[in-house]
């Protein structure tokens, strides 16, 4: 029988890590609802490949060495001259292996003239003498000949010298494209067209059909870039190959236009605006709203701006104007703080409006446009600079589909949509007080602003509409045409660690280690909380992944507390006392590149208060790159909670639990909005509580959990529940049931209160099924340490759970109100049990051995 031919195969590259890059990601999607094999391309942030799986679609992240621009470096103005005074020295590390040379041999022969009865003292000396004039000639030599090398030097006109960067990026990414043997290349961005084009042409002369399209994003010469070689070099390399690609995309028409004049294109290229999909807005997935998340009610006037903050943006003119809109509001959607966002704040400061400007985090791309509904109007502020002149950015599509009427300044392309379609209003780019004119008057048309918002304008706005040129493009290129659309690939899927490569863990069974803080170029702290052991199994995990990591891992110790792995372990009890307190300053400045936070406690005591927020500011100064991890109660929301879960363990809680909890949710949710620092979360139920949140899954030791006997084949299986707190639980909702089928012989229930941890192993593998939790949509270390023994877990999953590992999840979902047909389900289909035990130990795997965390903090400790 003839074997299906395989599906056309597309790589998207991009330059960039991926993770927040909205149009790449959705591209992707996209295609791989059309029915390519799909194949995402990015820069790895460490010294290996990473990969994993964004549903259907491969992700590669490729780790990018510097050996070109390195030898680019290392070549002189004028090379005979440099020869001489820099001969075998090309930079600051060859300099410095060669003062440990000369030192090492200077105290070696210096030592020989000092013993006694030694005949070569004389010449001994003589020699150091001369050699030592010869190091101070070669370290003067090398000093004066770097400083007549200036650092950002005038273009050589050659970008290939003048930005190498390109080049060693087409040495990483090529390989991998070439191997991949795509169709389709999807180019994003100049910095990926070298790369594009010649993978193309290598595979074309070894005979596979490759075309390939470039997709310009922004106008290149329109850039005002931070150094003059960058400047030339990104344009020229442009200018050289975008006529060898077998298409164009850009973003606006304006683009397009620009793009076939400046380099004379037998056409006009194809635009595919970057715009939300419209698909899952009003899906309802978003747990909060930019006004919740602001803390304002419904009657207060909000003006919203969304993106990145940089200098041609000019919110600058929106501050400046806030003084003449007494009473209104700025929400600022912002992913950290920058020097450009402190100087806004201080002005706002200055001008006394700081009060009513309100920082409120990200929200994953998806849920954008609901997130900003609650909103008045959105602000495009933009400065009349070339890049921002010629398209319509992604905001502009967000804030319609919000319903949001928009306040823009007068950059063309802005300006005219607006003024044709009666989106909004517009104010002089550089006159905050056209701005205030301008606002004023769209918050008091709003409702008949939002009437323009029509079907055709969302329609066209879409990612759906959008990128449907897109993929018909894809087809007529390559002259290949998907068999069967993949439609059940949902937009909003999750980047999951399908990929990640399994091996052996290393270590004694059972016992973390990790690289001692040390001499690495990366010494990371993680404390204070370490809850159930997850700093310390952290700290294995990124050090067993990282070389050049070393971690100290720090727990606040109370009575009551279990023993887990530390380094340090500090008195709570004396957290209060000034000595103590000053020995944590003393152990973290100085000793810190990176600390991770968890549980938003304070990690000098209580020297400034009780959260993390009063350390921030010496921290910061330190220059101690900070991120918070949050592990469950210090973040969940009881009352949003009880609002998304009938069976929610706030239900349950003994008086005044909820509230305290409460109170300690609002003020750290307020920290994580308004530091600007990356947040990370254990478990995947928090990132309804902090949206912009990654999740860093639990670690667990997986081979220590191995459990040989299989499950389901007593004829009265073994039922273990084993609560820390029962309310917590919800263990008296299901204990009636549990006790009556144990009572009948149908199971054998065992309760498991007050176990000593290390007992507990043995009961979870000698178990069939284990009960966890029913009451928090999500799980926790015990239910993965149950999974990583290959037990079938029983508890209450979420549907926002599920989606975040796109289904893969094998707990099985039951509330108290169905476990009993639940545990019934399982008994009878005994063989289809034990293959959920199975699924169980490779979900542990994949997830939380520690490898997929380990990548996802990556980028904090890149």
């Amino acid at each position: 029988m003839k074997s299906p031919a395989r599906r056309p195969r597309l790589a998207v590259i991009v330059a960039n890590g991926i993770t927040g890059d909205s149009r790449v990601q959705k591209t992707a999607v996209a295609a791989a609802r059309d029915g390519w094999d799909v194949t995402l391309i990015g820069r790895s942030d460490t010294k290996r490949v990473q990969r994993s799986k964004l549903g259907p679609i491969d992700v590669v992240r490729v780790p990018v060495a510097k050996e070109y621009l390195r030898s680019v470096k290392a070549r002189k103005a004028h090379p005979l001259r440099g020869a001489m005074t820099q001969f075998r020295i090309n930079d600051q590390v060859a300099l410095s292996r060669y003062r440990a040379s000369y030192q090492a041999w200077v105290r070696e022969t210096s030592a020989e003239t000092t013993w006694s009865g030694s005949p070569r003292r004389a010449s001994l000396k003589v020699v150091l003498r001369a050699r030592r004039a010869v190091y101070k000639l070669r370290v003067r030599a090398f000093k004066w000949e770097q400083r007549r090398t200036p650092k950002d030097s005038d273009p050589v006109r050659d970008w290939r010298l003048d930005w190498p960067q390109l080049v060693d990026l087409d040495l990483a990414f090529g390989p991998v494209i070439e191997e991949l043997k795509p169709d389709v290349i999807h180019a994003n961005d100049a910095t990926t067209i070298v790369m594009a084009a010649r993978s193309a042409a290598r595979l074309r002369a070894s005979g596979h059909r490759c075309v390939w399209l470039y997709d310009a994003h922004e106008y290149i010469r329109g850039v005002e870039w931070p150094n003059p070689r960058q400047a030339y070099a990104l344009p020229a390399a442009e200018a050289e190959y975008i006529g060898r690609a077998d298409a164009v995309v850009t973003v606006s028409p304006q683009l397009a236009e620009l793009l076939r004049d400046d380099h004379k294109l037998s056409g006009l290229p194809l635009v595919v605006g970057n715009s939300p999909v419209r698909e899952v807005i009003g899906s309802g997935s978003v747990p909060s709203s930019v006004r919740e998340a602001c803390g304002l009610g419904p009657e207060v006037p909000l003006m919203v701006y969304s993106g990145w903050l940089g200098p041609e943006r000019g919110v600058d003119a929106v501050i400046d104007g806030l003084p003449e809109l007494p009473g209104v509001h700025l929400a600022l959607v912002c992913s950290r703080t920058t020097p450009l966002l402190e100087q806004l704040l201080a002005t706002a400061e200055k001008l006394g409006v700081r009060d009513r400007i309100h920082l409120v985090p990200y929200v994953p791309q998806h849920q954008v446009a609901d997130y900003l509904s609650s909103a008045d109007v959105g602000l495009t502020p933009f400065k009349r600079v070339p890049n921002c002149e010629v398209s319509l950015p992604t905001k502009v599509s967000e804030y319609l589909q919000a319903g949001l009427p928009l306040v823009t300044s007068d950059v063309r392309v802005i300006k005219a949509y607006v003024e044709e379609k009666g989106l909004g209003e517009v104010f002089t780019w550089d006159d905050p007080t056209t701005f205030a004119v301008a606002a004023s008057r769209a918050l008091k048309r709003r409702d008949e602003l939002a009437e323009h918002i029509t079907e055709d304008v969302l329609k066209e706005l879409s990612w759906e509409h959008q990128s449907a040129g897109l993929l018909q493009l894809y087809r007529t290129l390559s002259k290949k045409k998907p068999p069967v659309p993949a439609t059940q690939v949902p937009w909003t899927v999750q980047e999951t660690p399908g990929a990640v490569q399994i091996g052996a863990s290393s270590g004694e069974p059972g016992v973390p280690a990790w690289t001692a803080l040390g001499s690495t170029l990366i010494k990371l702290g993680i404390g204070p909380a370490n809850y159930a052991g997850q700093g310390a199994a952290f700290a294995q995990a990124v050090s067993q992944a990282n070389p050049d990591v070393s971690v100290e891992v720090v727990m606040n110790q109370r009575t009551d507390s279990f023993g887990y792995p530390a380094d340090v372990y500090v008195d709570a009890a004396r957290l209060g006392e000034l000595d103590v307190q000053l020995q944590q300053v003393k152990r973290i400045v100085g000793r810190y590149s990176h600390l991770i936070v968890d549980a938003f406690m304070p990690v000098f005591g209580r020297l400034n208060g009780d959260t993390i927020a009063g350390d921030l500011a010496a921290l910061r100064k330190a220059r101690i790159k900070v991120a918070l991890l949050s592990h469950g109660s210090d973040i969940r929301n009881p009352a949003r909670h009880l609002e998304r879960h009938e069976y929610s363990l706030f239900r349950d809680a003994p008086d005044g639990i909820a509230e305290r909890l409460q109170s300690k949710a609002e003020v750290n949710r307020r920290i994580a909005d308004e530091c600007g620092l990356p947040l990370f979360v254990t478990t995947p139920d928090l990132l309804d509580d902090l949206p912009a949140a990654k999740w860093a899954p639990l670690v667990v030791d997986v081979a220590s959990w191995a459990a040989e006997r299989p499950v389901m084949e007593r004829k009265r299986p073994i039922v273990l529940h084993a609560p820390s707190k029962r309310w917590t639980k919800g263990t008296d909702r299901i204990m009636p049931v549990l006790t009556e089928l144990h009572d009948k012989g149908v199971i054998d229930f065992r309760l498991a209160e007050g176990i000593p941890w290390a007992d507990m192993q043995a009961l979870v593998k000698e178990s069939d099924l284990v009960l966890d939790q029913f009451t928090t949509g999500s799980y926790g270390t015990f239910a993965v340490e149950a999974m990583a023994a290959g037990k079938p877990v029983i508890g209450y999953i979420s549907d926002a759970v599920k989606a975040t590992t796109n289904g893969e999840l094998p707990l099985v979902s039951a509330t108290p109100d169905t476990l009993r047909e639940v545990l019934g389900y399982l008994i009878d289909d005994r063989e289809g049990t034990a293959a959920i035990g199975r699924a169980s130990v490779e979900f542990a795997r994949t997830y939380h051995d520690g490898r997929w965390t380990a990548q996802v903090l990556n980028g904090f400790l890149k």
